[in-house]
């Protein structure tokens, strides 16, 4: 890992029309490299300052950083504030008119919702979530379609100081379990169905399946969104409907001023370990963090329409949605559906119709958009873009053109963000009015983050070369710890090869000559599908549960040109090896099987049956073969340390 060379070489360099540049919120390279000298100077001189500025306080803090726990750093820990007071009471005095959120449903039914109304229905459903027991730390698990209602259920968790769990509302009844009892949630919030497509997709009976498998006593309640109206079990006693818990309570609601370091929310994502992480953040770092995002990053205007295409269900939809967005008072869209429904050009009627002037989207909705129709951009009106945003994983150089010249008709700087669920938001993007831009790369870290590229040992690699992906320092949006886990937290992401100095990425990466950093590939067996972080631990795991088929499996991943990996089972059958129909036969009944113990994003692209896996004399699984199986990469001439070679053709036939 410690010399990883990029075969990527980018020479393109797109720098910011001179006109952006004047109207930037962070105006050219030397305002830039300014705010990052301030950093380096005063770490906590540069973070008090911004924490005083953008966030409005109950009790100011007056102790910017705590070190004295490390890696448990503690961010403004002795002030009090609310992460919904931020995003909607600050702005009834000046804006409450506002629209606040333009909602989309799947079918076109577009619904408007101002700053005050939101304020009024927040309040009402925090009124609501009192009145059933739930009080400051509690945690509330969420498993909604995208709606309003998601966005009021959170903000109303914010406002009484419980902490929510978001679960993606495609998520099997195993994965909504698991986190249940993780969690130790009292209340889930659900809806009866979502719409994606033209489909509808039921959620009430998946939570009813994942209650019923034991473990999650400690629920009191379950509040169902009537979303689809489609009929749903109700039981007695423990279901409510969303207008019953809103029924009679009043539409204010005084906000619980928590600590800074109060839990906001606990988010699950995948590890290489098989048991998801809940990774937890706080308060007023995290708020603070999403707020600097969008003023640095996506440079808002209080004029804008932003559009961040993501699901609420994974921690792009809490930064970018939730909470980043109406932390600054900005108008934002929510789309319930998908690309590619009823025709491919959605995205751009969308983006014509509200008049999109920051559109923010993973890359692989952009290559899917290319396949199914590349030319369709120019068939609709989006003169009103001014900044396109990629996230979730790196963006092939190609694709980023298409986005660059196609989209943004050559004219809108192109943030290519590089984060994760830990981090927060951005760490490492382009400023657009700063920034000159190179496709494929996600350029800069961010001012007061201080990235570096390390060996083994952890010594910086230098520039032109590749490594592990560090920050050096803490930043007020990092997570704080792993829920219920603090040494897995520590082992994980401050391991003792970096005598716990250096906070791990999991992530590869490269520089050339001139800094620019390149995303190259992750150090751990984690997948990045459409840009969810999938443990190959969790499909395997999932795979092996089924005992009448499966008795091993090997999970590993392949570029692919649509969702930037696919992922590859290697399964060794409990009877013979099929082939042919009964080959295609099982490989159905497997990837079906994994959606439904992990859901759809986990089904295989790819299943390869095998009497037996490749391994070593020892009996370790040689995953650096399955990766050279699933890529179609030539074998080295002689595989010493094989058991039983002649599994290898049978490897690499797809069913």
């Amino acid at each position: 890992m410690s010399n990883i060379d990029t075969i990527l070489q980018e020479t393109r360099v797109f720098p910011p029309a001179p006109e952006f540049v004047k109207q930037a919120n962070v105006s050219g390279m030397q305002a830039y490299r300014t705010l990052c000298a301030e950093a380096e100077k005063d770490l906590e001189g540069f973070w008090s300052k911004l924490g005083k500025q953008e966030l409005l306080w109950h009790k100011p803090f007056s102790k910017t950083l705590d070190e004295s726990n490390a890696p448990f750093f503690k961010w403004f820990y002795d002030g009090e504030l609310n992460a919904s007071y931020n995003c909607l009471d600050r702005h009834l005095e000046t804006q409450p008119d506002k629209v606040a959120i333009i909602f989309e449903a799947d079918d076109g039914k577009v619904t408007r919702i101002t700053y005050k109304e939101l304020y009024h229905e927040v309040c009402r459903f925090a009124n609501g979530l009192k009145a059933l027991g739930v009080k400051t730390s509690d945690r509330v698990l969420i498993y909604m379609p995208m709606s309003i209602q998601v966005v009021v259920a959170m903000q109303a968790c914010a406002r009484i100081g419980a902490t929510h769990s978001v679960v993606f509302g495609g998520f099997s009844a195993k994965s909504v379990q698991e986190r249940i009892v993780d969690v130790g949630a009292i209340v889930v919030i659900t809806a009866d169905g979502q719409f994606r497509g033209g489909k509808e997709i039921p959620l009430k009976p998946v939570v009813d399946e994942a209650l019923a498998m034991g473990g999650c006593e400690a629920i009191k309640r379950v509040v169902v969104y009537k979303r689809s109206g489609s009929p749903v079990k109700m039981q007695a006693g423990r279901d409510l409907w969303w207008d019953d818990v809103l029924k009679g309570q009043p539409d204010r609601c005084d906000p619980v001023w928590v600590n800074a370091e109060h839990p906001l929310f606990i988010l699950y994502t995948s590890g290489s370990t098989g048991k998801p992480k809940g990774i937890q953040h706080s308060t007023g770092g995290y708020l603070l963090w999403c707020i600097l995002n969008m003023k640095w990053v996506f440079d808002y205007k209080p004029s804008d329409v932003f559009w961040c295409t993501a699901d609420v269900g994974w921690v792009t939809g809490h930064s970018y949605i939730t909470y980043g967005p109406l932390a600054v008072g900005a108008t934002e869209v929510m789309f319930e559906g998908v690309p590619t429904y009823p025709d491919a050009g959605r995205f751009w009627k969308i983006i014509q119709d509200h008049k999109v002037n920051v559109f923010y989207t993973a890359p692989t909705a952009i290559r899917s958009l290319i396949k199914a129709g590349g030319d369709l951009p120019r068939k609709y009106d989006l003169s009103s873009l001014r900044i396109l945003g990629t996230v979730g994983e790196p963006i092939n150089p190609e694709a980023w053109m298409w986005y660059h010249e196609t989209v943004g008709r050559g004219r809108c700087p192109i943030v290519d963000t590089w984060w994760q669920t830990e981090t927060g938001g951005h760490t490492i993007s382009p400023l657009p009015g700063a920034t000159p831009t190179k496709p494929g790369s996600a350029t800069f870290p961010l001012p007061g983050v201080f990235a570096d590229i390390v060996d083994e040992t952890g010594h910086p690699v230098g520039r032109g070369k590749g490594g592990i992906l560090v920050i050096k320092r803490p930043w007020p949006g990092m997570l704080r710890t792993i829920w219920g886990d603090p040494e897995r937290y520590k082992k994980i992401y401050y391991p003792d090869e970096f005598k716990g100095k250096l906070y791990l990425a999991g992530d590869g990466a490269s520089t050339d000559e001139e800094g620019y950093y390149r995303i190259v590939g992750r150090i751990d067996d984690v997948l990045n599908v459409s840009g969810h972080r999938l443990g190959t631990m969790e499909v395997e795991s999932a795979l092996v549960a089924n005992t009448t088929l499966v008795a091993e499996a090997a999970v590993v991943a392949r570029p692919d040109d649509l969702t930037g990996e696919a992922i590859v089972a290697f399964v060794v059958t409990r009877g013979p090896r099929p082939s042919g129909a009964e080959a295609t036969k099982v490989a159905r009944e497997l990837r079906n099987w994994v959606a439904k113990e992990i859901g759809p994003i986990a089904r295989p692209k790819e299943i390869r049956f095998g009497d037996n896996l490749p391994k070593t004399r020892a009996g370790q699984i040689m995953r650096p073969l399955l990766r050279l199986l699933a890529t179609g990469t030539a074998l080295p001439p002689a595989v010493s340390p094989l058991e039983n070679p002649a599994i290898l053709e049978q490897l690499k036939q797809t069913s």
